[in-house]
């Protein structure tokens, strides 16, 4: 693929929230996703959000003109590839607030 696809939590990361209330945007971050989408690299919004939570989510993304390319679900050109829908979403890159890097676990 001639792109990167990048998928993003929202709260506590594009948004500063207290579950389930929304909060303020994370404008840093949206920025950069924004220039990424202007790139052609594609955006998945990946969040535990469902309903009208999601709804309220998706609505307050293009208030701060935020697209994306999927949400919840993988993007179709990666369904279409593997010929399945895989649980977890195929990327190269997770942004989360609770994301831990594995060199960092000891036991």
């Amino acid at each position: 693929m001639d792109y990167m696809i990048i998928a993003v939590d929202f709260d506590g990361t594009l948004c500063y929230s207290n579950w389930p209330e929304l909060g303020e945007p994370n404008i840093p971050l949206i920025e950069y996703l924004k220039s990424q989408r202007e790139s052609g690299n594609k955006l998945i919004l990946w969040t535990c959000r469902a309903g009208e939570a999601l709804d309220k989510a998706v609505s307050w993304c293009r208030e701060q003109n935020l697209e994306f390319d999927a949400i919840n679900d993988n993007l179709p050109e990666i369904i279409e590839k593997y010929g399945n829908n895989f649980r977890k979403i195929t990327c190269d890159y997770y942004i989360d607030d609770r994301a831990v890097l594995p060199e960092n676990v000891s036991a």
